[in-house]
């Protein structure tokens, strides 16, 4: 129990981490903040496609895939149609998320959820290093989405240490979820490859509906495409090596 609280914990709170290197940057030029986002979408395709999408398969059948995929696109279509933005109340003003930053918090929430309960569900198994080996490829793969957030939102204007704030605010999501899933693993092992593949298509909404196009606005085309290219190898390698 305390290895799975641990270990859910660490994966969890490395979308934090993630974030702190904006406390970093002054500035960024639309050139760097052109490649970074597209280097995090790159990542993005990759955790879905040859991570969440593969794994799902391997628990249910093409169908719940599709089934999966499809809700999560529309889901998120229909946040973006009728949720165009949200006002957070801070401190003596308020900050206020615009639908393309409000979409983004509410997709990563909602993809950590199936990966917070397939890390409890991995420690509730007893399989001996399951739970270990899920809950570190995880978390590798939640510090360049924190950092994601958090560079998105500091370029959509929400300083940034209210943009960390919500970074850590999906990471706890995922944690609630694991602590829940290794409790409910009999009730929520059935329901993973569903939310593993609305996870996936959720978050290739974001990156062909926002991200692309975010990265292809200021002239930087060229140097975007490679920087998506390196972060898909890099996603695959983790994959490869920790999956």
């Amino acid at each position: 129990m305390n290895e799975m609280m641990l270990g859910g914990f660490l994966s969890a709170v490395s979308t934090g981490i993630g974030a702190l290197p904006v406390l970093l940057f002054k500035r960024l030029s639309h050139r760097h903040m052109d490649i970074l986002l597209a280097l995090t979408a790159g990542i993005m395709v990759a955790a879905s496609v040859y991570g969440l999408m593969p794994t799902a398969l391997k628990l249910s059948n093409l169908f719940v895939l599709c089934c999966g995929v499809l809700l999560g696109v529309a889901s998120l279509g229909v946040l973006e149609e009728y949720l165009p933005h949200a006002d957070i109340e801070h401190a003596k003003s308020g900050v206020q998320l615009d639908s393309k930053s409000f979409l983004l918090v509410v997709a990563m929430s909602l993809h950590n959820l199936p990966e917070g309960l397939s890390i409890g569900v991995s420690y509730a198994s007893q399989v001996e290093g399951l739970g270990n080996v899920v809950a570190l490829s995880i978390g590798l793969q939640n510090a360049p989405e924190g950092l994601l957030i958090a560079l998105f939102l500091t370029n959509q204007g929400i300083r940034r240490s209210t943009a960390i704030g919500l970074a850590v605010l999906t990471g706890s999501i995922e944690w609630l979820a694991c602590l829940l899933g290794a409790h409910l693993t009999s009730s929520f092992s059935k329901l993973i490859p569903y939310g593993l593949s609305f996870a996936a298509g959720a978050m290739l909404f974001i990156v062909y509906k926002e991200l692309i196009p975010e990265t292809h606005g200021h002239g930087h085309e060229k140097a975007a495409t490679f920087s998506f290219i390196v972060g898909l190898l890099m996603m695959v390698c983790i994959l490869v090596w920790f999956g």
